[in-house]
């Protein structure tokens, strides 16, 4: 899909991948950009620096979904594109607080249900849309510092992969972006990450590979492309893919996390 002429929806989009998407998508001609964050002040202010109608949006209440689909079809019509990038990470094992499992599950996967149910009907009846879900290495893999993340970029996974084979006949696109570590919020107060085991890369750079992956109208964005020698292996052999974690799981957290 050409991003040229096209109604987008981007969730999270006050500061990170999700700016860095809107930036490109109106470099590429988007006909509007409605963004979409918790961040009422930062949304607003993305808004005003690009044009762009700003909606502070909980992307974890599908009653906000819902109002937010409604006030970017009031200014400008039919979405579409929907781009469910807000995310958030939560670090522990199986004991952590069950708030915060839930949490992560409602912004990591849950967020991606109230956007399909309200947007991709609609585009299956018109044959024509596009739902580009960020989802995360973590979802084709680990992220061996938190399972509520693992979880739930897993699930995202899953519930993306249901809707290309529900509505790919009807014309709607899927797509997931699948970064490891990226320089934004989430990741500054978190040096330690495991998803910079392999260095980390700019919001603009998975912007890049974004609009080449929605050109292509590949389901798989990969903006680190080693990510895909990783799902290989995992595939290929996955109890050593397994003993290769644990062993990355101990070097990164040696002294921290044994359990």
């Amino acid at each position: 899909m050409e991003i040229h002429g096209k109604t987008i929806i981007i969730t999270g989009a006050a500061s990170g991948i999700g700016l860095a998407m809107a930036q490109r998508f109106k470099a590429e001609g988007a006909k509007a950009l409605i963004l979409a964050d918790l961040n009422a002040d930062g949304v607003t202010a993305a808004g005003r620096a690009l044009d762009a109608l700003a909606v502070p949006t909980d992307v974890g209440d599908e009653a906000q979904i819902k109002a937010l689909v409604a006030a970017a079809e009031a200014a400008h019509g039919p979405v579409d594109v929907f781009c469910s990038n807000a995310g958030v990470i939560a670090k522990g094992d199986e004991d952590q607080p069950d708030d915060e499992i839930n949490f992560c599950w409602q912004i990591n996967s849950m967020a991606h249900v109230y956007a399909a149910r309200v947007v991709a009907p609609g585009m299956a009846e018109r044959g024509n849309g596009y739902l580009l879900n960020t989802v995360s290495a973590a979802g084709l893999l680990i992220q061996v510092d938190s399972v509520a993340y693992t979880m739930s970029k897993h699930a995202a996974l899953g519930l993306a992969e249901f809707l290309a084979a529900k509505y790919g006949p009807s014309g709607v696109r899927v797509s997931v972006v699948c970064p490891q570590g990226v320089r934004t919020a989430m990741t500054a107060g978190r040096p330690e990450t495991p998803a910079a085991v392999d260095g980390m890369i700019d919001a603009d750079d998975v912007a890049e590979a974004v609009v080449a992956g929605m050109a292509d109208e590949r389901f798989l964005i990969l903006p680190h492309p080693t990510v895909a020698d990783y799902v290989a292996r995992k595939a290929g052999d996955r109890d050593r893919w397994l003993r290769g974690m644990a062993r990355l799981r101990e070097r990164l957290f040696a002294g921290e996390i044994k359990q």
